[in-house]
């Protein structure tokens, strides 16, 4: 994947945040399902959580690994429940909590829920913030699912998936497998967009460059997992 902000984000990193050699569960302020949670951390058991979100997770039974942000919403009784060692606190209003986890975390994958829901104007920062940064990371709703796509991606999906590319930049695109398969065809934000398709067989997407979002049913985030781990 890409970086494609010349966005400072020196004072969005925390020296020392430790890697993960498996993958990561994190947690926002969005709406977040105990359900959707449980089957996160069943895949990705390392958990870090947005601010505020560590008092969800604490009434979850979930201890967090690290908690990170502006901590504006972590109020005094969440933060005495937690080890002062994990906490990561990060004064810059230039970016989001979400913006400061993606560029933290260091992991072979980011399984995001709580970024999906509640807020329109949050749930769309996320997804920009997906497009920007240099992380593999799926966001995970009680419905959908998305990421953001590669030059290539392959899905093994069931028939009659459906299958949405929503472009945030002008982007030229192969979509193949699909019902309704292109070559070449032109996607933009303020154009022609791929939402709403439908996979016939193992799904196959090119794109000119970054800014492709990749939208699934939330019942086929394996399937999204495994490609994202296949990315180069």
């Amino acid at each position: 994947m890409w970086i494609v902000s010349d966005m400072d984000t020196n004072g969005a990193i925390v020296p020392g945040f430790a890697p993960f050699g498996e993958m990561v569960t994190l947690l926002g302020g969005g709406d977040l399902a105990p359900g959707t949670v449980t089957r996160l951390m069943a895949r990705a058991p390392n958990l870090v959580v947005c601010d505020g979100a560590a008092r969800a997770a604490l009434s979850m039974g979930h201890k967090p690994a690290a908690v990170i942000g502006d901590l504006d919403s972590l109020d005094a009784d969440t933060r005495a429940a937690l080890d002062p060692d994990t906490i990561h606190y990060i004064d810059d209003q230039d970016t989001t909590d979400f913006d400061k986890a993606l560029v933290n975390i260091d992991a072979p994958l980011i399984l995001g829920a709580g970024f999906m829901g509640k807020r329109l104007d949050h749930e769309l920062a996320c997804y920009n913030a997906l497009v920007r940064w240099d992380r593999r990371c799926i966001l995970v709703g009680d419905h959908d699912i998305c990421f953001h796509a590669p030059k290539r991606v392959t899905l093994e999906l069931p028939e009659g998936t459906r299958v949405s590319a929503f472009p945030m930049d002008e982007l030229r695109v192969n979509l193949r497998g699909l019902v309704w398969s292109h070559e070449d065809i032109l996607l933009s934000p303020l154009g022609r967009v791929g939402t709403s398709n439908a996979a016939a067989g193992p799904v196959e997407i090119e794109s000119s460059g970054p800014g492709l979002l990749i939208i699934l049913p939330a019942e086929h985030l394996d399937a999204a997992i495994a490609a994202c781990l296949a990315m180069p």
